[in-house]
């Protein structure tokens, strides 16, 4: 595993503050991301899937970019893929001149393209801008696989291409990115359960949604596994359990329980937009109780250089 991964190990997909009406809450947000940078965060990205980004408008998105890039210094990568390649193309334009240091572009989703169509997609958007680029791979809620065999041919013709986000629960195929792409492009788990075996087979990191109450078991458990300590690197993936469990289920799925153990950790950030339903409070009663689980684990984390 790389040392020095370019938007760090611990990357976390920030949840969006809204206001007591659902408004959003820009001072809110700022708050959150100098919290996470404290508390175990490498990169930050915005207006993903956690952070309810297809319930933003674009005016919300390009003030939720700036207003996190302005409050912290480490890396913030902005969501800027859609299912249009032509308003994926104008949001990269808009993270750029806010100050990216990257941004997340997520399979098509509902169009369910062919991979002649990801492939026209993701070239346009990387063309439009000169930011370093994340393949973002979610089929379950995307309809389509980016899959390895397009993943490296990106990788080596693209320049700014330069990560992948892969949620898709398949860590041979992750192994394969790693063997086939070229040097430099890196693999990021996008299932936080699935952490520790991305990085067996070489993956950098996370982009996490549990990094919003773990981020030091994450940084710990990657750094241990970095220094050889696989035991020590298991035995901190056992104290992230309860957490892979609490993260999203058919009753609450993510970002509901994340913004519950952000309200539980006293941060402002509300409830989440319809679709969403708003969390009772027997959710973020047991969002405490996850968090005091994993508090004997949350030391400072170690170095992974």
């Amino acid at each position: 595993m790389s040392t020095s991964p370019r938007f760090g190990t611990v990357v976390t997909a920030m949840v969006t503050p809204f206001g007591p009406d659902g408004e959003l809450d820009l001072d809110a947000a700022a708050a959150l991301a100098r919290h996470l940078a404290d508390n175990g965060s490498d990169g930050l990205v915005v207006a993903g899937t956690t952070g309810e980004g297809p319930v933003l408008t674009d005016p919300e998105r390009i003030a939720l970019f700036r207003a996190v890039i302005e409050a912290v210094t480490i890396p913030v990568i902005a969501t800027s893929g859609t299912n249009d390649t032509a308003h994926s193309i104008l949001m990269t334009r808009e993270a750029e001149s806010a100050g990216a240091a990257g941004v997340l572009v997520v399979t098509p989703y509902y169009n369910r393209p062919s991979a002649a169509g990801l492939s026209a997609h993701f070239r346009a958007v990387a063309g439009a801008s000169a930011l370093p680029v994340v393949l973002y791979d979610i089929p379950v809620r995307s309809g389509r696989r980016i899959g390895p065999d397009l993943t490296v041919r990106l990788a080596a013709e693209v320049p700014n291409i330069v990560a992948v986000k892969d949620a898709t629960g398949d860590v041979a195929s992750g192994a394969r990115v790693v063997a086939e792409a070229p040097a430099g492009f890196e693999l990021y788990s996008g299932d936080d359960s699935l952490t520790l075996p991305f990085a067996a087979v070489g993956g950098v990191g996370v982009i996490s949604v549990a990094s919003h109450w773990a981020g030091p078991v994450f940084g710990r458990m990657l750094a241990a596994h970095a220094s050889g300590d696989v035991a020590g690197a298991a035995s901190l993936n056992r104290s992230l359990l309860e957490s892979f469990r609490f993260e999203s289920s058919e009753e609450y799925p993510n970002p509901v329980p994340a913004k519950a153990a952000c309200r539980a950790l006293g941060l402002a950030v509300g409830q989440c937009r319809l679709p969403n339903a708003p969390a009772p409070q027997s959710l973020d009663d047991q969002a405490r109780s996850v968090i005091a689980g994993i508090a004997p684990h949350s030391q400072t984390r170690q170095s992974v250089a």
